[in-house]
């Protein structure tokens, strides 16, 4: 018989849950408290969650007195051509190796996984000297292959792992049917993939978004300033704008929690499926 959980059991895990979830949401709180803070201070007495002195000044400041907007606009720019760079080649590179045997096949995918052994700051010279040959500095364009480059691995192996979950079989069945090589990988694997193009989407998006140290040595005017570059600009020699960091930090966590949120569905089968055959 199927053992069944006590309430003794029941208390304890809701319990764990519980303990987690205000781990998780009390730093969030605090930044909301900041932000709501007049001028710029960090630190307080109160353990109220809205001050007495509760106002919206920083946040006005932060769209009328700083180029936010233009921030979020070099943001999105960038993020979503990463993204799109991201998923294109990963789902077409990712079913290559999948499916086709070709010289170098192995010696490739060698290569990708080997790139994952190295963090992105150990890259940075050799990739600055040449976007620097290539006068790809201070460009968009300069940033958007740095980005790619790093994300791209990971997306690659991440949907040649899901790849090799779909049975041959439906493809054999569809080719005997008359359809060509690229109708297959359109009408049959791809919406079949679409759980780990979601999560090559996602890990395109965040690799793009929030990302500070490449950004910094690409981008050096204000006016091209992404989300990460704006922020620390905030932070002085003397003194750091709190209230306008703080209310920066929430506005733009926005769109990567609806993100998660509407893609929630397809990031558990996209994690596990993708990762391992059969």
């Amino acid at each position: 018989m199927r053992n069944k959980t006590s309430p003794l059991q029941l208390a304890l895990i809701y319990a764990i849950i519980l303990i987690f979830v205000v781990i998780s949401v009390y730093p969030i709180l605090r930044v909301l408290t900041i932000s709501l803070r007049p001028g710029d201070n960090l630190l307080n007495e109160s353990l109220r969650i809205i001050p007495k002195d509760a106002t919206f000044d920083n946040y006005v400041k932060l769209f009328t007195e700083q180029p936010f907007l233009i921030w979020i606009r070099n943001s999105l720019f960038v993020t979503l051509i990463v993204t799109v760079i991201g998923v294109v080649f990963a789902s077409t590179a990712g079913y290559a190796f999948s499916r086709f045997n070709f010289p170098g096949r192995k010696i490739g995918l060698l290569s990708l996984l080997i790139t994952q052994m190295f963090p992105a700051t150990m890259l940075l010279l050799p990739l600055f000297i040449m976007l620097s040959k290539l006068h790809l500095i201070n460009t968009f364009f300069g940033l958007i292959i740095m980005y790619s480059a790093t994300a791209l691995p990971f997306c690659i192996w991440l949907m040649k792992g899901y790849y090799d979950t779909i049975p041959f079989s439906l493809e054999e069945s569809a080719s005997i049917d008359g359809a060509s090589k690229i109708l297959v990988f359109w009408r049959i694997v791809l919406p079949l993939a679409s759980p780990a193009l979601v999560i090559s989407a996602l890990f395109s998006f965040m690799a793009a978004w929030n990302e500070y140290i490449v950004a910094a040595q690409v981008l050096w005017y204000e006016n091209m300033f992404t989300i990460p570059l704006g922020l620390k600009s905030f932070q002085g020699n003397m003194t750091t704008e709190w209230g306008m960091y703080a209310a920066a930090a929430l506005i733009i966590s926005i769109p990567v929690i609806i993100l998660f949120v509407t893609l929630s569905k397809w990031l558990v089968s996209g994690l596990t499926l993708g990762s391992v055959k059969g």
